[in-house]
């Protein structure tokens, strides 16, 4: 349930309100915008009298939610999420290219990669320390090792750090990573994004390759239940019956989730796609579609890396995108 106030509203009267719900035993998410304040009600709203709210002097409208996604919703929270990664924003009008290998393999390796990266004008070093593989023969990452060689690389260029975390048990190791990526296959690792939703630290969250965007959004919902806000979704492609594509990237998935929710939209076409000549038309195409950021994988030797080379770009290849993104970009938000 949504409460919206009236413009005169004093601030008095509106922790009176908020008292008096939650001595009801429900959770108050206060929205502050522009020109109206939201009361967004979580827990069992069936014993608040709507005719009693509209009573009120200061409540100028009320509205019960269908969706079992509340704090996500874009009805409890009009004004899209802006999450600050170290200085780097995203969402609301902002935009971030977030870039690097699919795995850390060396020190040499990151921090080249992070150099050319930056220069060409990503905003975020991405690298995985922890690798889910589907066979158990495949490389698995550095792990600690590679978050230190990730630190190692965001001390040298400043760039902010993404990574993976697999298990709850992982996290201190992760205190000084930036932004916590939970892959697709852990989307709904329920346990996990518990732990999550206790920490103060920004979260990408991947759409799992066989779910759908009711389900992401309750997957963001277990995160920020647990009082953590800074959820990013990422749109990674989803398995479908063709066979050309690693995945089908579903770019519809990006305005259809601003529709529904105010947090920030980030797209994959690495992913989503398996062949790295692919990854620069479906960048464009997200960028066009109103993405508010983009998930790049790039090796400084692609043939010969550890994980995913087929889908990494090159430094040079990547900066050309990124060149290309930037005036979609400008053209899409004049």
């Amino acid at each position: 349930m949504v409460a919206v106030l009236k413009p005169g509203a004093t601030k008095q009267q509106i922790e009176n309100l908020v008292a008096w719900f939650k001595s009801r035993g429900l959770d108050v998410h206060i929205s502050i915008g522009q020109f109206r304040t939201i009361l967004g009600l979580i827990g069992d709203t069936s014993q608040i009298d709507v005719d009693l709210l509209m009573g009120l002097d200061i409540i100028d409208s009320v509205k019960r939610i269908s969706e079992p996604f509340k704090s996500a919703n874009r009805t409890f929270h009009p004004d899209d999420t802006v999450v600050d990664i170290a200085g780097q924003k995203i969402g609301g009008g902002h935009f971030q290219i977030i870039a690097g290998p699919c795995s850390v393999e060396s020190e040499e390796q990151i921090l080249g990669i992070a150099e050319s990266v930056r220069e060409a004008g990503a905003g975020l070093l991405r690298g995985g320390a922890f690798k889910p593989r589907t066979s158990p023969y495949d490389f698995q990452g550095l792990r600690a090792e590679g978050i230190e060689l990730l630190l190692e690389a965001k001390k040298r260029t400043g760039m902010p750090i993404v990574t993976e975390i697999m298990d709850a048990s992982h996290l201190p190791l992760f205190e000084e990573v930036d932004v916590i990526q939970v892959g697709a296959r852990n989307m709904q690792n329920f346990e996990l994004l518990k732990e999550l939703g206790k920490i103060d630290k920004p979260i990408l969250l991947k759409r799992g390759l066989a779910n759908t965007i009711k389900e992401l959004l309750m997957s963001a919902e277990y995160i920020m239940a647990g009082g953590n806000m800074k959820v990013i979704l990422c749109e990674r492609g989803i398995r479908t019956f063709e066979t050309y594509t690693r995945n089908t990237l579903d770019l519809s998935a990006v305005p259809l989730l601003h529709e529904l929710t105010h947090l920030p939209v980030v797209i994959d076409p690495s992913h989503a796609t398996g062949h790295a000549r692919l990854v620069k038309p479906m960048a464009l195409a997200a960028a066009a579609a109103g993405a508010d950021g983009l998930m790049i994988e790039v090796h400084n030797n692609p043939p010969c890396a550890l994980c995913d080379g087929a889908q990494s770009l090159t430094p040079e290849q990547f900066a050309d995108v990124a060149r290309r993104v930037y005036k979609i970009r400008e053209a899409v938000t004049e």
